[in-house]
């Protein structure tokens, strides 16, 4: 027997994703790495995993597996009916199957193994970069995924109580950014002091958001500089875009605020239609 698990579907989206590749921006190459980084650290721990291993981060459910080995696996993140037990870790055995359902609240699920998934790294990670391409290629029906040996203890931990995601309104920190003084008088106030609507053209690059657009003081673009996870930059249309993992490395629009980087796992949870509140003082002078 060998220890892979064998993808039978993938539902819209999973890809191979672990800490990333942090440190390297200077390269032109982003972090990438988990959306939800505290569920995937949390799935990690839960099996006896390094914190850095690779996992799938399964996007609206739909995923089914094989287990080509008696296995331990886990999910976290988003709750998918059809998983054994959520947050509690699991024996998967030789053959048997791994069904993951639509999540009711929360976008993106986290499937861990112990021994985590031993595909091949590139430039030291296994992320999957949807942006620049890098990694291992997004999980296609059929692929076999090689598991790795498990390298640490199990934590003896049954059920880790990690509350859901939410399904309604979700506030977060914002802190200033580096060009308010491109913003009109009262675009902060607009900022925090209204809600957005997360729109279906969100991804892993960033959420876009949609409401009253914030109006600029300065016509005309900036010359590229860097950009972060976490940066609401604000494109002509003046509605922000809230950049996620696969974030580009530089932008060349006015960014407004930084979403304090502990609330960024929780804007990766976020489904268009629902609302996000910024919580923060951001100055326009």
């Amino acid at each position: 027997m060998s220890r892979c698990l064998t993808v039978l579907a993938t539902g819209p989206l999973t890809t191979v994703q672990d800490a990333g590749r942090p440190g390297q921006g200077a390269l032109g190459i982003g972090p990438s790495g988990a959306c939800d980084r505290a569920s995937a650290a949390l799935a990690n721990r839960l099996v006896g995993n390094p914190p850095d291993a690779a996992v799938l981060e399964v996007t609206l459910g739909g995923l089914a597996v094989r287990a080509g080995a008696d296995l331990l696996v886990v999910t976290t993140g988003a709750r998918c009916p059809g998983a054994a037990a959520h947050n509690a870790p699991v024996r998967l055995a030789a053959g048997a199957e791994l069904r993951l359902g639509q999540p009711v609240a929360g976008l993106r699920t986290y499937l861990g193994v112990r021994g985590g998934i031993a595909v091949e790294p590139v430039l030291g990670s296994r992320a999957t970069d949807l942006l620049s391409g890098l990694g291992p290629p997004v999980v296609a029906p059929g692929d076999e995924l090689p598991v790795g040996d498990p390298a640490g203890e199990l934590p003896g931990v049954d059920l880790a109580p990690v509350p859901d995601p939410p399904g309604g309104e979700v506030t977060v920190r914002v802190l200033p950014g580096p060009r308010a003084d491109w913003f009109a008088e009262g675009a902060a106030e607009a900022l925090t002091g209204t809600g957005w609507t997360v729109t279906g053209e969100s991804n892993r690059i960033g959420l876009r958001l949609d409401g009253v657009p914030l109006e600029r003081a300065r016509s005309g673009e900036l010359a590229s500089e860097g950009m972060v996870r976490g940066a609401l930059q604000v494109p002509p249309s003046g509605l922000p875009v809230l950049f996620l993992a696969d974030a580009p490395v530089t932008g060349g629009y006015p960014v407004i605020g930084y979403v304090a980087d502990g609330d960024v796992d929780r804007c990766g949870q976020l489904r268009p239609g629902q609302t996000l509140r910024f919580r923060g003082a951001v100055p326009t002078d």
